[in-house]
């Protein structure tokens, strides 16, 4: 089998310890550039078994970067390459998440694995490296996001263990502090009407996929708890209680002007 085009590149980025090129990219489709960021965890028993898995023809999946438990940074997609990390997925009416996006795997064997704090090296390389994307590819703070965000229905990484208030420290991301988890109306599968329908339309405002119906169907649900993972993470239930509903209207209210 010949080897890919970038088979051989330099890195983008002085952060990259080593370069462990996969076979698994293509063109950004329509000459697109990186406007969103894509944090994942690997769900793998080790960084190294994430790494091969990501290099394997057979796989079919890649990632631009990789960040080891000890905050070692591989690159294995040049970031001018589409690399195959999102999957099905949508994001404020784009469903080519791979062509606009940079994707991060950061190892932790995940939830069917015991789901493990994110050691705090790992957090700083990761913190480093999403700060060096950004700046480089001008990605507004809004556009960095988790998998589970642009695939709320099949993803949940990296999860509600990872810092996302520590980035947005850094600069990079948008956070608000999560609204206090208290009483008052609850959202939940089988509510209807005008308040559901509200809920929905600003998590589509946010960008998420979701169908204005008003009716809080098995599919609002899932992607209120992927908003939860992110921004609420203290509870993570998928019912849209009064703390979901005033953080996403936090979140909307500091989204930059259009």
């Amino acid at each position: 089998m010949p080897a890919p085009q970038d088979s051989n590149f330099a890195p983008d980025t002085p952060l990259a310890a080593r370069i462990f090129p996969s076979p698994n990219f293509g063109a950004r489709q329509g000459a697109l550039k990186p406007s969103i960021l894509l944090l994942h965890y690997t769900g793998m028993p080790s960084a190294e078994a994430a790494i091969h898995w990501l290099a394997a023809p057979v796989s079919s999946v890649s990632s631009h970067y990789v960040v080891g438990e000890d905050g070692t940074v591989t690159q294995m997609v040049p970031e001018a390459r589409r690399a195959w990390h999102a999957g099905v997925s949508h994001w404020r009416g784009s469903a080519d998440i791979n062509s606009c996006s940079v994707g991060i795997e950061i190892h932790n064997p995940g939830h069917e694995l015991g789901y493990p704090d994110f050691p705090g090296a790992q957090m700083a390389a990761v913190e480093a490296l999403c700060l060096d994307i950004v700046r480089r590819n001008a990605i507004a703070p809004h556009m960095v996001l988790a998998h589970s965000d642009v695939a709320p229905r099949r993803k949940i990484d990296p999860g509600e263990k990872f810092d996302w208030a520590r980035l947005a420290g850094a600069g990079v991301g948008l956070w608000v502090a999560p609204a206090p988890i208290s009483g008052g109306q609850v959202l939940e599968r089988g509510s209807r009407g005008s308040a559901v329908m509200r809920l929905q339309q600003n998590l589509c405002a946010y960008g998420y996929g979701i169908g204005l119906t008003g009716e809080y169907c098995e599919d609002t649900e899932l992607v209120v708890a992927a908003f939860q993972r992110h921004f609420r993470p203290a509870l993570v239930d998928g019912r849209a209680d009064r703390s979901t509903v005033e953080t996403l209207e936090a979140l909307l209210a500091a989204l930059p002007a259009t």
